[in-house]
């Protein structure tokens, strides 16, 4: 039998360009994965704060209502939670919400109902210089109230 002496000095190269890609792959992996998490996070409260702000814009009684804002925004934030409780009050991290009559605040200098949703994301892996642990997301809609809703 004859041997290929080219091919014994090739053995096992496979295995070093695995070993040497591996902690790269993983990096990719995790970066990407953590990447989805963050960007779920900013759509679910982008999507809570325009859905708070619908119900609040109804009048001016409306408006201030806390306690159906935060309502509004928990259901609305039940899978950007990932397994963690967030509290029913909506006064303390990892959730805020603030809902506000802006008089005259509108663009038109009309009334305006103003949600602002803070969310304190969970922290996933952190990449030096790229992601950071968690972030806090912050964001504000503000909408004209229905001007022939009764006050």
């Amino acid at each position: 039998m004859r041997r290929n002496k080219n091919r014994e000095g090739r053995r096992g190269n496979a295995v070093i360009e695995v070993a040497l890609m591996a902690p790269w792959i993983f990096f990719l992996f995790v970066g990407v994965l953590d990447f989805g998490f963050y960007a779920y996070s900013f759509i679910s409260v982008e999507n809570a704060a325009r859905a708070a702000v619908l119900l609040t814009s109804k009048s001016k009684i409306a408006a201030t209502d806390q306690t159906d804002a935060c309502a509004i925004v928990l259901s609305e934030m039940t899978w950007a939670a990932y397994g963690r409780t967030i509290s029913s009050t909506c006064s303390a991290a990892p959730l805020v919400v603030t809902a506000s009559l802006l008089n005259n605040g509108g663009l038109d200098g009309s009334d305006a109902a103003q949600v602002e949703v803070k969310y304190t994301t969970l922290s996933m892996v952190p990449i030096p210089g790229v992601l950071p642990g968690s972030f806090v997301v912050d964001r504000k809609w503000e909408m004209k109230i229905d001007p022939t809703a009764d006050y």
